[in-house]
C-alpha cells in the first residue's frame, strides 16, 4: 500500500530531522552563549507548531472553529501527558530551578486565564460558552508578555562553565536548523495526511481520525523533538519545547485566528475538556516542582490520565 510506506517514510525523516534539530539548536545556543531554554521556548517550539497553525487558521476562516479548539485542547492536552510522559518514563527529567519558578508558573498562568475564558456558563446560566474576539485579544496580551520575558533571557547568556562540545559552527547550526524544522513540517503533513487516508480505506470513524490521527498527528514533531531531547540529557529542550509549544499553540495559533475572524462556538466541549487541559499544566508544574525531577513514577501518572481522557472521550 502505497499510504502505509509514505507513512514509515514520514516517520523515519521525522525521527531524523528531530535528532539533526536538537544538536543544531544545542550548537546555536553554545555558540552564542544563550539559554538553551531560549532556543527551546522559540525555534523549536514555535517551528514545530506550523502544522496546527494551518489548520487552526483555515478551520476558524471556514466557520468551523471547533476544529481549531479540539486541536489545540487536544495538542495541549498529548503535549504534557504523552510526549512529557515518554520521555521522562524513557530517562527522568531533571528540572531546573529557574525553570520551577519562571516557565512552568508563566504556562499554569495562561492555561488558567484559557481555561476560564472557555466558561461563559459558570458565571452565567443563561448563556453558551463562546469563545469572542476580545477573549482572543486577551490571549494575544498574555503572549507579549510572554515576548518580554523571552527578550529577558537573552540578557542572561549562557550558562558559565558549560563544557558541552559544540558540533556545528554558527552558519552550519542555522542552516540545519531551518533545513530540519522544513523537513518536519513535510514529514507531519506526509504522516497526517496518509494516515487519513489510510484509515478511510480499513473504514475506521471519523472521531477516531479527529482525535488520534489529527491531534496526535500534528504533535509528532513535539513528540520526537522532546523524547529526542531527553534521551540526550538536553532537559532544558525538552521542557523548553513544551512549555513554549503549549503557549504558543494557547496565546497564538487559537487567540490569533479568533482575534481576527472572530466568534467561535463551544458546544461540543464540555468542564472535563477544560479541566483535563488546566490539569495537565497543573501536573506538570507540581511533579517539576516536588523534587526537581519529572521521575518515572510521575511518567506513568501523566500517561494514566491520558488514557483514562482517551478512554472518556470514546465513551461520552
Amino acid at each position: 500500500m502505497g499510504e502505509l510506506f509514505l507513512l514509515i517514510l514520514g516517520l523515519l525523516l521525522i525521527v531524523k530531522a528531530a535528532d539533526v534539530l536538537v544538536t543544531a539548536a544545542s550548537s546555536l545556543a553554545l555558540r552564542f552563549k544563550v539559554p538553551k531554554m531560549l532556543v527551546a521556548l522559540t525555534i523549536m517550539a514555535f517551528g514545530t507548531c506550523a502544522p496546527e497553525v494551518a489548520i487552526s487558521f483555515q478551520s476558524v476562516q471556514n466557520g468551523d472553529g471547533q476544529i481549531a479548539f479540539a486541536n489545540v485542547i487536544g495538542s495541549t492536552i498529548v503535549n504534557v501527558f504523552l510526549i512529557i510522559g515518554m520521555a521522562a518514563l524513557i530517562r527522568p527529567i531533571k528540572v531546573k530551578h529557574a525553570t520551577i519558578k519562571k516557565e512552568l508558573p508563566i504556562l499554569l498562568l495562561v492555561t488558567s486565564v484559557f481555561s476560564i475564558l472557555m466558561l461563559d456558563r459558570l458565571f452565567d446560566p443563561f448563556t453558551r460558552n463562546v469563545f469572542s474576539r476580545p477573549d482572543g485579544i486577551v490571549l494575544l496580551l498574555f503572549f507579549s508578555v510572554f515576548v518580554l520575558y523571552l527578550i529577558g533571557l537573552l540578557h542572561k547568556g549562557a550558562e558559565e562553565n558549560n563544557t558541552d562540545e559544540i558540533k556545528y559552527g554558527s552558519f552550519m547550526s542555522i542552516l540545519l536548523i531551518i533545513l530540519s524544522l522544513l523537513i518536519t513540517v513535510f514529514s507531519s503533513d506526509l504522516i497526517v495526511n496518509n494516515a487519513v487516508a489510510l484509515a478511510e480505506k480499513i473504514n475506521i470513524s471519523e472521531k477516531i481520525i479527529t482525535m488520534i490521527i489529527i491531534v496526535i498527528g500534528t504533535s509528532l514533531p513535539e513528540l520526537v523533538m522532546t523524547v529526542t531531547s531527553a534521551r540526550k540529557g538536553e532537559f532544558d529542550m525538552a521542557i523548553g519545547n513544551i512549555v513554549g509549544t503549549n503557549i504558543f499553540n494557547i496565546c497564538v495559533v487559537l487567540g490569533l485566528p479568533v482575534a481576527i475572524y472572530g466568534n467561535v462556538g463551544l458546544g461540543g466541549f464540555n468542564f472535563v475538556d477544560i479541566f483535563v487541559v488546566f490539569l495537565s499544566s497543573l501536573c506538570l508544574y507540581l511533579f517539576a516542582k516536588s523534587e526537581k525531577f519529572i521521575s518515572r513514577k510521575e511518567a506513568f501518572i501523566m500517561i494514566c490520565i491520558f488514557i483514562l481522557y482517551y478512554s472518556y472521550l470514546f465513551i461520552a
